[in-house]
């Protein structure tokens, strides 16, 4: 049975076992200062990369050592912490999946006055985001898509940027988060945000440079192309709920889920046994 059809099965199926024994034990040889390892965080992993053990161990290996240098970003995933930039509408995650079984997330990048929060602060919005989601089955088959609606880019958002931060960027979005990018896609990106695209444009791996789609001022029509009208909000040439009730309903998401996401956050190596129903999805 190859990577695709155990991905396929279910969390406990006989033949999905070996896999996570083999990925425990050899966690568990590298990260010496760790007792145990759930199974249901060994599966994000290996779900992740399609059940083959030596690069969930890679990925796992990654997302730990990610963590622990990035204090800053993971130690605090309270959305408590951030209310009030979510209460701007700035990120949504949509209600329905596109057609490939992708959840679909929005960030409106206008909504964030970087005055008032940090660039650190928005990124671990999108760690806290990252980590409900992950413990979706769907989501670990048919992993994620992003909508990065760039109206209202200042030099303000610009100036939080440094290659520093770029490379922390990149890292979690090709090899540091058990979750697959199956696209990006900009809209609305002015001239001036294309200094702050090639500083991390380097640090991406192709597979993830061939899924980034730029879309311009005119999106609707190609955003068309990616995604069905019933998935995207108005705003966006669909025809769901309209953008700010999107994004109240996944802050509120977020608030419930507070609990949760405090629990990753003082357990970062998953030394701790996590299910779904934790994440009140």
């Amino acid at each position: 049975m190859n990577g695709p059809q155990l991905n396929e099965l279910p969390d406990a199926a006989e033949q999905v076992r070996p896999y996570v024994s083999s990925l425990r034990r050899e966690a568990l040889q590298e990260l010496t200062a760790v007792r145990s390892l759930s199974d249901g965080f060994l599966i994000k992993f290996l779900r992740a990369r399609d059940f083959d053990v030596e690069l969930s161990l890679k990925l796992l290996l990654n997302y730990q050592r990610w963590r622990k240098e990035s204090p800053e970003i993971s130690r605090c995933l309270s959305p408590s912490s951030v209310l009030g930039l979510l209460n701007t509408s700035y990120h949504s995650v949509l209600p329905e999946r596109d057609h490939t079984g992708s959840r679909v997330l929005i960030y409106r990048i206008g909504q964030w006055h970087p005055k008032d929060w940090s660039a650190f602060e928005v990124f671990r919005v999108s760690l806290m985001t990252s980590e409900i989601i992950s413990m979706e089955t769907e989501t670990q088959r048919r992993g994620l898509k992003v909508i990065f609606d760039l109206q209202g880019w200042s030099l303000g958002h610009a100036l939080q940027f440094n290659p520093s931060l770029a490379r922390k960027i990149s890292s979690v979005l090709s090899d540091s988060f058990p979750l697959k990018v199956r696209g990006i896609h900009l809209v609305n990106e002015p001239m001036f945000f294309r200094p702050v695209f090639a500083m991390i444009r380097p640090f991406l791996p192709d597979k993830i440079k061939q899924r980034i789609h730029m879309h311009g001022a005119d999106f609707c029509e190609t955003l068309g192309d990616f995604f069905s009208s019933h998935v995207l909000p108005p705003e966006y040439g669909g025809e769901a709920p309209e953008i700010e009730e999107l994004c109240q309903d996944w802050t509120n998401q977020l608030l419930q889920s507070e609990n949760f996401l405090q629990q990753v956050a003082a357990h970062p190596t998953g030394d701790i046994a996590i299910s779904p129903e934790d994440a009140l999805i």
